[in-house]
């Protein structure tokens, strides 16, 4: 059953040991991901499926990692803390048949090792959690309506296990806002992160997935592909349910030139 699901961005520098001082800048986005943590924690579940633009991509495959025990540390980031989990192994192998039954193409790994784009999200999402259970999911550079579809499939997988499934996607939005942005600036960037923003508050996946593509590439995002795998997954339950969703925007922020979007997902 599904029973949460969200946006996070993953900037390192939101975790206090390694934003130290310039934390204070990124203090909505941390408050927003307390918040989440907190409604999390209010549903308890006992699996969380977390898709990442940093994990072990390939141009043509969406990749389920299954290695039974995920572990990852902030080493490279200049901090010690380290973060060990249990793979829902079987739910994983349900993604990969509900992936293969529709046709989209997808590779288990054994890889085990989990990245940032994972990690940050799981800092705040799994601190009360100990018990709960991790799929890490990344995804490909296929077209968007492929990752859409994706998210139907991984929806079917979630309806037919018996745990409380949580479903994040983790992802940042432009990296393009201002002159001093680490890809530059872009107009493009504010206006793909206002256009996705709005189309988020009115709950309309068609006009998302209609994104102009080169409005899209010219942001510089990397949460885009993981949004269209969610909106697959919440478009399924509506289907199934016959019960819309509604996005409670808890965050947005671009302190560093790169927007930081929180958001919780009503059903």
């Amino acid at each position: 059953m599904l029973s949460f699901a969200a946006i996070c961005p993953h900037p390192p520098i939101i975790i206090p040991s390694i934003g130290a001082g310039e934390a204070k800048k990124v203090k909505s986005t941390v408050s927003a991901m307390e918040q989440l943590a907190r409604n999390l924690e209010k549903q308890n579940p006992e699996t969380i499926i977390i898709v990442s633009p940093h994990g072990k991509i390939e141009m043509e495959k969406m990749i389920i990692e299954t290695s039974p025990k995920l572990y990852g540390d902030f080493l490279s980031f200049g901090d010690s803390t380290k973060m060990n989990f249990e793979n829902d192994s079987e739910l994983a192998e349900e993604i990969f048949n509900e992936s293969e039954n529709t046709e989209i193409p997808a590779r288990k790994i054994q890889d085990g090792w989990l990245d940032h784009g994972t990690m940050v999200p799981l800092y705040f999402l799994a601190e009360n959690l100990e018990k709960t259970k991790i799929v890490p999911l990344a995804y490909s550079f296929l077209d968007y309506e492929s990752h859409f579809e994706f998210g139907k499939a991984i929806y079917q997988a979630i309806a037919k296990h018996p745990a409380k499934v949580a479903f994040v996607a983790s992802g940042d939005l432009s990296h393009r806002l201002t002159p001093d942005a680490p890809a530059g600036y872009s107009s493009s960037g504010a206006q793909f992160d206002k256009l996705l923003v709005g189309l988020l508050k009115k709950g309309d996946t068609q006009s998302i997935l209609k994104l102009d593509p080169q409005l899209i590439e010219e942001a510089g995002e990397c949460g885009f592909r993981s949004i269209c795998v969610l909106l697959g997954v919440l478009e399924a339950r509506s289907t199934e349910s016959g019960k819309s969703w509604q996005a409670e925007i808890l965050s947005y922020e671009w302190p560093f030139g790169v927007g930081y979007l929180v958001a919780n997902f009503k059903f």
